[in-house]
């Protein structure tokens, strides 16, 4: 480990850092293998001499942006991390996995990196962003990376049912046949990484399972990914027994979109629930994935914002 001390000159510290070092945090946050402590007007960073001299061109960069406009905010941190990030994923080892048309398959924002790495460092990881920011896709892709490298013996993917009413019953066909179109985009991310006869005998297999959430009770997951989609229209109840069921050896990831909870007026989240109950516990990763991180077509950016603005200013 090397250590650097960056001492800040003519700078308003709460301009530069943020209010409770929000800025500095945002930095640290995307370089998790580094330590990055901010006391009265020192910035000290302690980590290997490649991520030190990249966390050192950032600050740089901001300490200029801070004397030519006078401040820093949140978005210019993040702006600067961007530039940082799409020259990291040109690397070979930012790549997960190569798709089953040859095609690499990576984290492509900042949001998406965090995600990656968060993975990496924790067993239990929620990710919650909008529609088309990548968290599903991200997350199938870490999950077939790690059966490929030997890292777990199967795949669990599974969502709650909840789009139907949880009245599959009424649903004409088998109960698969009923699932499936509740299942697709999870199957559609599969196409991608893995060849259609591999994945086929995965699944015939059980190496891979994708099942609704009812079916994970009573269940001990071990030496598995495991992915929870959609998790926002899980109950309470519903969302503590996925969670209880995850064993040793095992890494899961909770995907959810708290705008598109789709449960009763009257029915708590269990999504927004969990997080509140076990943000403090060490152990678990959280990353909110925002408009900035859509990948899908360039107007679905601003249709989210849109959305978000109609609603702020309903709220207010």
């Amino acid at each position: 480990m090397v250590e650097k001390v960056i001492t800040l000159e003519n700078v308003s510290l709460l301009d530069f850092l943020g209010v409770e070092n929000k800025n500095i945090n945002e930095v640290a946050s995307a370089f998790p293998k580094s330590k990055i402590v901010s006391r009265g007007n020192e910035i000290r960073i302690k980590g290997t001499s490649t991520e030190i001299i990249k966390i050192n061109e950032i600050l740089h960069s901001l300490i200029e942006h801070y004397h030519k406009y006078g401040k820093v905010t949140e978005e210019n941190v993040q702006n600067y991390l961007a530039q940082e990030v799409e020259e990291r994923l040109t690397d070979e080892e930012e790549v997960l996995i190569y798709g089953t048309r040859g095609s690499a398959i990576k984290p492509k924002t900042i949001n998406q990196q965090k995600l990656v790495y968060s993975v990496k460092q924790n067993d239990l990881v929620f990710a919650l962003g909008p529609a088309g920011t990548g968290k599903t896709y991200i997350s199938v892709a870490l999950a077939v990376k790690a059966l490929k490298n030997k890292e777990v013996k199967k795949i669990i993917i599974t969502r709650p049912a909840v789009e139907a009413g949880e009245t599959l019953g009424f649903l004409p066909g088998d109960l698969k046949e009923k699932l499936d179109p509740y299942l697709r985009p999870i199957y559609d991310a599969l196409h991608d990484m893995v060849p259609s006869e591999k994945l086929r005998y995965y699944m015939e297999n059980n190496v891979i399972e994708i099942a609704p959430l009812a079916y994970m009770r009573g269940r001990t997951l071990n030496n598995a990914f495991i992915l929870l989609d959609e998790a926002q229209n899980t109950t309470p109840m519903q969302i503590k027994m996925f969670l209880t069921r995850m064993g040793p050896d095992s890494k899961v990831i909770v995907t959810g979109d708290s705008s598109q909870i789709d449960l009763p007026k009257k029915q708590k989240s269990g999504l927004i629930e969990s997080i509140r109950i076990l943000k403090d516990i060490k152990g678990i990763g959280f990353i909110a994935l925002s408009g900035k991180d859509v990948v899908r077509h360039k107007l679905v950016k601003e249709i989210i914002s849109a959305y978000d603005e109609q609603e702020k200013n309903e709220n207010q």
